[in-house]
């Protein structure tokens, strides 16, 4: 008979409390083989309130050393943040408490008492397995994981190292505001060092930019330094381009566990979905990246349907946000794929509305658009009375006939044959729609798609 993977983990965890120091060291190894084969819902099944009880157990009564709880403790923790798993048992445990306490005190020894690989590990440990932080510990956590970072040695060790430092601090949400000097000169010291001299893994890279971009949600002035002076996106531009030779298409999702590249792919436009809702800055690179997700998109339509999804969820709010110019979703190839898969019979119903609303979005920047012109035309007619036309202003018309012409190409688009035939497609799903996405959609809706 064959043995589950939980069954298999939890055998071992229960065999840990008899081994001696290596015997569990051995065990430890062998139960993180072990939660690297489970899925999400396997790992949420063996990663529970009970186990850290009976860790805590164990320290209190001394049967397994803090290097071991660690060995064990940071592999959960990792695997919990590449599965996109949220485990919240842990944050109420006394295990946690323990943690919270050890970092506390391990932070204030002096510099020549203090055991910064211990402190390093506490950090990541808490970081990894917590979604809610205190303010104090925090700062804590950062400073020490940002200096760990910074080491900047090729091995293959130190690399392991820095990935999981930075991995860690990937795992601190948006809504955590850090002082500006508690982070920025390293994050960025990180960043650009990569960018030379290529010492980064991957997914440390992507877990760099996915840290500086949450800090960067509600400050403006740090759009500017991803955006400008950081160049995101082109580096992401050129990561996807990259990633996308990596993977095997071909194979099924449910073949074989997700590999590492396919995981930092749906990392990365995970990240670029977000800082569509922070960024106000606009890039020439754009377009580049748009026809970069278009053939992600194209690569992960038939076997990797999560990836494919996270695609539809750029473009839906790609579509929403006004930086990014409607020309550059035409061009960049996302109008055509996003009439493809509107098409498609075994559309998942949230994404049928996610493309839906993809093309909601645009017709309303472009109605906006019309009304605009409208006034610069009139505005136009007025200053060309006057004796003498300002530079600025030829460029101004320059741009609107740009925006005229890009529009006539969406126009010519969204009214080719078949698309009315795709919006018939789907209207057994419509009432669905309404049902459970009512508050987000147009009151106008439905004339939306009659006029369409």
């Amino acid at each position: 008979m064959t043995v589950s993977v939980t069954e298999r983990y939890n055998k071992l965890f229960s065999e840990l409390e008899a081994c001696d120091e290596d015997e569990q060291i051995k065990k430890i190894e062998k139960m993180n083989e072990v939660m690297d084969e489970m899925d999400e819902e396997e790992l949420e099944s063996v990663v529970t309130t009970e186990v850290f009880n009976g860790i805590y157990t164990m320290i209190v009564e001394k049967k397994i050393t803090m290097k071991n709880i660690l060995l064990l403790l940071k592999h959960v923790g990792c695997c919990k943040v590449l599965k996109r798993v949220i485990i919240d048992e842990f944050e109420v445990t006394s295990l946690n408490k323990r943690f919270e306490k050890m970092i506390i005190d391990e932070n204030e020894k002096k510099k020549d008492e203090k055991k910064e690989k211990l402190l390093t590990d506490l950090c990541e440990c808490y970081l990894l397995l917590n979604e809610k932080h205190s303010s104090e510990l925090l700062s804590i956590c950062v400073d020490c994981l940002l200096k760990a970072a910074l080491n900047k040695e090729k091995n293959e060790k130190t690399q392991k190292e820095v990935e999981m430092a930075l991995l860690a601090l990937s795992n601190v949400g948006m809504r955590y505001i850090i002082e500006r000097d508690l982070f920025l000169d390293e994050i960025k010291e990180i960043i650009q060092h990569h960018q030379e001299h290529h010492n980064l893994t991957r997914l440390a890279y992507q877990s760099a930019w996915a840290f500086f971009i949450y800090r960067s949600f509600f400050s403006g002035s740090l759009n500017e330094v991803v955006m400008n002076e950081m160049y995101f996106v082109r580096e992401v531009t050129r990561e996807v381009e990259e990633l996308i030779k990596c993977v095997d298409w071909k194979r099924k999702e449910d073949e074989e566990r997700e590999k590492e590249e396919e995981h930092v792919l749906k990392e990365w436009i995970h990240t670029l979905f977000n800082i569509l809702y922070s960024c106000y800055y606009w890039n020439e690179e754009y377009l580049e990246l748009i026809g970069c997700i278009v053939q992600l998109f194209r690569a992960s339509r038939d076997n990797h349907r999560e990836i494919n999804n996270e695609c539809i969820d750029f473009f839906q709010a790609a579509a929403g946000n006004k930086i990014v110019k409607v020309e550059c979703l035409l061009k960049g190839g996302a109008f055509d794929v996003m009439m493809e898969e509107i098409q498609w019979p075994t559309l998942d119903d949230i994404y049928a509305f996610h493309i839906l609303k993809f093309f909601l979005e645009i017709s309303e920047r472009l109605k906006e658009e019309k009304e605009y012109e409208m006034e610069e035309d009139e505005d136009f007619e007025r200053e060309e009375e006057k004796e003498e036309e300002k530079e600025e202003e030829k460029e101004e018309e320059r741009e609107k006939m740009k925006r005229k012409e890009a529009k006539r190409k969406v126009l010519e688009k969204m009214e080719e044959e078949g698309y009315e035939d795709s919006i018939t497609s789907c209207r057994e799903i419509l009432l669905f729609l309404k049902l459970d996405f009512g508050n987000s959609l147009s009151e106008c809706f439905s004339d939306y798609l009659v006029n369409m």
